[in-house]
């Protein structure tokens, strides 16, 4: 455990991953706390330069997380509303741009919230045991925490429409083919397998893949012809990087790169 460590999420520093388990028996629902931890445990590691990549599992074999807490919402107040969807947003948004590479390992039901921490990271990988779904219409309620958006971007509109309007579920072969998650590994894998990815993030220029993230992430928000020039842009401002002179000198020394990030 390190000193990114708080009440509701256990962090563990491998190398330069950090391994985030939600730790909120027994269906890790989100609170107002545990959600600003994240936004601020996510704040912090960007600024942590040792830091590349981020997984993010839950605790036990039954359980990703099952989302908000309906008993939050029982009253029906509309402030608590208001504020729970403010906090699950300032989350996940940060999270959706963490300087770099957030994965998930769905080790159980990911359901709602659940789900939608895991479609706000860059990679998703399930268990063979998983179950996700966004079932918020069945209580009256809705995704709000970007499920109507990022499934959307994942999936196509028609599989949102199915999970969201129709309220349905899908297992983790399901989720493969359509494309919600991009591996499904044994149950009691998925840490592991997204550890191993990780490393494989920690092997490229983190300078470089900060600004592919950006890029890639730019066809959220503009179209094409505005996103290419900004890529070429990007693609020159490499050459103001550290990085970018360590990475071309040891390949063409046949040698590995040491990344200064920076």
């Amino acid at each position: 455990m390190s000193d990114y460590s708080s009440q509701f999420l256990t962090v563990e520093v491998i190398a330069h991953t950090a391994v985030v388990t939600f730790n909120n028996p027994p269906a890790h629902t989100w609170t107002a706390q545990s959600l600003a931890d994240l936004r601020d445990l996510v704040l912090s590691l960007n600024e942590d330069k040792n830091i590349y990549a981020l997984v993010l599992t839950g605790d036990g074999g039954k359980f990703f997380s099952a989302g908000a807490d309906l008993n939050v919402f029982a009253d029906g107040d509309k402030q608590v509303a208001r504020d729970m969807s403010d906090i699950f947003a300032q989350a996940f948004e940060t999270l959706a741009t963490f300087r770099g590479v957030s994965i998930s390992a769905i080790n159980g039901y990911a359901m709602g919230g659940g789900l939608e921490v895991a479609l706000a990271c860059d990679i998703r990988i399930a268990e063979e045991h998983a179950v996700m779904a966004l079932p918020e219409a069945s209580v009256g309620l809705l995704p709000c925490a970007g499920g109507t958006q990022n499934l959307a971007l994942l999936v196509g509109e028609g599989w949102t429409k199915r999970m969201i309007l129709c309220g349905e579920r899908v297992n983790a072969d399901k989720a493969l083919a359509i494309n919600l998650v991009e591996e499904v590994v044994a149950k009691g894998e998925g840490k592991r397998a997204a550890i191993a990815l990780a490393e494989k993030v920690a092997k490229q220029s983190p300078v470089a893949v900060a600004a592919c993230k950006q890029l890639i992430q730019k066809n959220r928000v503009m179209p094409i012809e505005q996103a290419l020039p900004q890529e070429r842009q990007a693609f020159v401002d490499l050459f103001d990087s550290l990085d970018q002179k360590e990475g071309v000198q040891a390949f063409l020394d046949k040698r590995k790169p040491v990344w200064l990030n920076k």
